[in-house]
């Protein structure tokens, strides 16, 4: 074997040789758990921050393999199926109906190098616990947030109308609550005259649906009013002429009364309330893990802790979202019987009756629906979708075995006869088994199910092993096996999977908790 050019150098020579390099790795090193701690405090927050700094670790971490050593690595209990999972989506895109779509999708599947980001640059305990506690307290922020969003109101909502004004002509009636005028936010009568009146110049003058068909386009005679009554959004084309003649904006409008709207679902800073729904499940779970093993709970960490908690389930009842409603209900279940004890149990059932008949009051004020109604629109459209992918996947082998590819639905749902024509609103099957099944085949699903099995029992192993000895490592297995079980259960209604937000913090907490299982198992080796 030939050395190298720093091999044939005097030891002296290659130590000045090998000092920059040392030091390199350090700043990279420390980069990266820096880029770990930005993604732990925006995760809550914005997708966009949290994929920047998802992407700097990621980079730091790649050069630092660069250089000597290398970076001590280890296996996890899902490295099989994480990986399966990912080489068996890889496949699907190429099979898809669509490879140019679906391969572009791949970027998203690919957040699961966060889970090895994490795990592999956690070397210390401390990084471990502060990582945890940055992001519960993060999300304690947009918690505050929506309490103000919520106090202050969004838009008007009408409570009287007159016959001949230019908004009852456009179909807007009492308990019509509008919020934007050519989708610019109007909270009071006079921003709603001003958006009314003069056109909004714009490349895009469209009002779009959720599942971004054309609701409204907006020009120089008719503005696009949107808002919603309870849960239903509504798109109301206003003539810009037609506004009435009088003193007040309010009375140009034909409105009689009007006050703020109160009727909004909780969002955060994600800007959609299942999304945030999905996310404060999950951070909810990791405070009452961390709760659930503080040892003294009447302290001032404990206090700490149950505000954050008591904040978050007031936020998560504000989004109306009752599959996360029930994640965190049985999550909670699952954290109180990992540990077994008595006192946890009627703890858990202490806190989960409020929450239970707060969330069902709120659900029947805000939504006009029960918990299960099958008669209700969201749930009757989902009973509808579900048997339709059904039937596209057992329509061909192909479907079974690699699924149609990643999103191909949007351009074929309608030869395939899906959403009834487009009667129903169209975009994905708001099941996560379902939907993984029906874009990547069942062996994908079956692998993803796997992947979820190997993680749980994992963290079983640890919160019942005994050899996880700090309050907060244990804390973080009881979080994260509470997460798994909410996410399992509102994922079985929502495509929770298919939200990147959701996604980065559910690998985020998988990370810390393959952290908390390496330094476990050193520690049973070392004894």
């Amino acid at each position: 074997m030939i050395p190298t050019q720093t091999e044939t150098l005097p030891a002296a020579d290659r130590a000045d040789t090998a000092r920059p390099q040392r030091r390199l790795s350090v700043w990279l090193e420390r980069a990266t758990v820096g880029c770990l701690f930005l993604f732990a405090f925006f995760a809550p927050h914005s997708i966009a921050a949290t994929q920047t700094a998802w992407m700097l670790a990621l980079l730091f971490w790649a050069m630092r393999f660069l250089l000597r050593p290398r970076p001590t690595t280890y296996r996890t209990p899902v490295d099989y199926a994480l990986l399966g999972f990912y080489i068996l989506t890889l496949i699907s895109a190429f099979c898809s109906y669509d490879p140019d779509v679906s391969v572009g999708k791949l970027r998203a599947a690919s957040l699961f190098t966060i889970v090895y980001v994490v795990a592999e640059n956690i070397h210390t305990r401390r990084v471990l616990r502060a990582l945890a506690v940055v992001l519960v307290a993060s999300c304690v922020l947009n918690v505050f947030y929506t309490f103000g969003v919520a106090a202050v109101g969004r838009g008007v909502k009408i409570e009287e109308l007159n016959a001949n004004g230019p908004l009852y002509a456009a179909g807007v009636r009492a308990g019509e609550t509008l919020v934007a005028v050519d989708g610019i936010a109007a909270n009071n009568p006079e921003e709603l005259e001003r958006g009314i009146k003069a056109a909004r110049t714009a490349a895009d003058p469209h009002i779009r649906w959720p599942n971004q068909t054309i609701a409204c386009t907006w020009d120089e005679q008719t503005a696009c009013v949107g808002g919603h009554h309870a849960e239903v959004l509504s798109v109301f084309k206003v003539p810009r002429s037609s506004l009435l003649a009088g003193d007040t904006a309010a009375a140009r409008l034909g409105l009689g009364a009007w006050a703020r709207g109160h009727d909004d679902r909780a969002t955060g800073f994600y800007g959609q309330y299942t999304t945030y729904a999905e996310a404060l499940q999950l951070i909810m779970s990791l405070a009452l893990g961390l709760f659930i093993a503080l040892p003294r709970k009447r302290s001032t960490r404990g206090l700490l802790l149950a505000a954050a908690i008591t904040m978050m389930t007031a936020a998560l009842v504000l989004t109306v979202t009752r599959a996360a409603w029930l994640g965190f209900l049985l999550s909670a279940f699952a954290i109180a019987l990992a540990c077994a004890r008595r006192r946890v149990l009627l703890l858990t059932a202490a806190v989960a009756l409020p929450l239970a008949l707060a969330g069902l009051f709120v659900l029947q004020q805000q939504r006009r629906v029960g918990f299960i109604d099958p008669q209700e629109g969201s749930t009757a459209w989902r009973l509808i979708v579900w048997r339709e992918g059904v039937q596209v996947l057992f329509s061909r082998p192909r479907h079974l075995l690699v699924g149609v590819g990643m999103d191909s639905i949007k351009r074929h749902w309608r030869e395939w006869g899906m959403f009834e024509g487009g009667k129903i609103p169209w975009g994905h099957l708001h099941s996560t088994p379902l939907q993984i099944a029906f874009e990547r085949g069942i062996p994908t699903l079956l692998v993803w199910l796997a992947l979820l099995y190997l993680y749980g029992r994992m963290l079983w192993r640890l919160v019942r092993g005994g050899h996880v000895a700090n309050w907060i490592e244990r804390g973080i297995a009881l979080g994260a096996l509470g997460g798994l079980v909410g996410f399992l259960t509102s994922g079985l209604v929502h495509y929770n999977f298919g939200d990147s937000e959701v996604v980065m913090l559910f690998y985020f907490i998988m990370g810390l908790a393959l952290a908390v299982n390496q330094q476990a198992a050193q520690t049973a080796h070392e004894t």
